[in-house]
């Protein structure tokens, strides 16, 4: 009797999970006939909803504003609240549009890439190197984009609890040679790929929970993974913090480099150990956050509390 309940919910959850993404494709495919000024204005209209009248987050949001922008006024967290969601929903609009929009014959007229040497310097190195960003920007982009520049990469992520959401999702992301792998057990393949000389790319703001190597992060303190910092130094990888930023209208953006470490030439001590070398591509990522703060996801529970536990060593060290 209770394995004939488990499959009745099992068939039901998987009928849910087909027909969340029977509507997903049906909304990507209405976004990929849209022209961008129609989608940009659609992604306003919507913002507004999210932000004044739908309340998604604005517990989480409220909470990071008070630790990041505590002099913050209600009036310029609402404006940051409304930006933001345009950006999000925008973000959705450009990664449907990218199989379709953008080609190796026309990329340039996407995106203006600065520091292109220091990028290609590290990428052709024959080295292994860990290309760090966060959640800003659109990095799912930039990602694809990358891999069809024919750099295909290795990128550390969650699976979805929807599976047909979650093979879509990987799809679009292998469609230039992105290989994506659970975090569940995939140091071994890390740190195989990391050996020949192989390119991994992270999202270095997930929170790390109480165990994790906890720094400051735009003025508050912050719980890292210490696996980023970890597969650089024990693989001597190069570690490259860079960012892609939206500039005026959609499908435009600038993608650049805000640092580089390497554990073979470290004059300043930033490879020294797992802390400095977290402190700092978090300080890097903060930097590049810094000119567009409306494209960071103030939604994303980052900040957490600090244990006890870390207070005291924070203060011992």
């Amino acid at each position: 009797m209770e394995d004939d309940e488990e499959t009745s919910l099992s068939s039901k959850q998987s009928a849910i999970d087909f027909a969340a993404y029977v509507s997903s494709r049906i909304i990507v495919a209405f976004v990929q006939v849209l022209p961008y000024d129609m989608a940009d204005s659609l992604c306003r209209l919507l913002a507004k909803l999210f932000s004044r009248v739908i309340v998604i987050r604005r517990k989480t949001f409220a909470e990071n504003m008070r630790l990041i922008f505590p002099n913050s006024t209600p009036q310029q967290q609402h404006a940051l609240c409304e930006a933001m969601w345009h950006h999000l929903l925008l973000m959705v609009c450009e990664i449907a549009w990218a199989p379709r929009r953008l080609h190796l014959t026309n990329w340039m007229k996407h995106f203006r890439v600065r520091h292109n040497r220091v990028m290609l310097k590290n990428l052709l190195s024959g080295r292994p190197t860990i290309m760090v960003t966060g959640h800003y920007g659109n990095f799912e982009v930039s990602g694809y984009a990358v891999g069809m520049m024919g750099f295909p990469t290795v990128t550390i992520a969650r699976r979805l609890d929807n599976a047909y959401l979650h093979a879509y999702l990987e799809e679009f992301r292998g469609t230039h040679g992105q290989l994506m792998v659970d975090k569940e057990g995939c140091a071994p393949l890390i740190d195989r790929h990391l050996a020949t000389g192989g390119a991994l790319s992270l999202l270095a703001d997930q929170h790390a929970g109480t165990k994790g190597c906890w720094v400051d992060f735009m003025g508050a303190d912050a719980s890292c993974h210490k696996a980023l910092a970890l597969f650089s130094l024990t693989s001597s990888a190069t570690m490259v913090v860079g960012y892609t930023r939206r500039l005026e209208r959609p499908m435009l953006f600038e993608s650049g480099v805000v640092g580089v470490a390497d554990p073979l030439n470290d004059p300043t001590g930033i490879c020294a150990g797992v802390r400095p070398l977290t402190q700092w591509f978090s300080d890097r990522l903060a930097e590049a956050i810094a000119p567009g703060i409306e494209q960071y996801w103030w939604v994303h529970r980052r900040w957490r509390t600090k244990p006890v536990k870390a207070r005291n060593i924070a203060r011992a060290a």
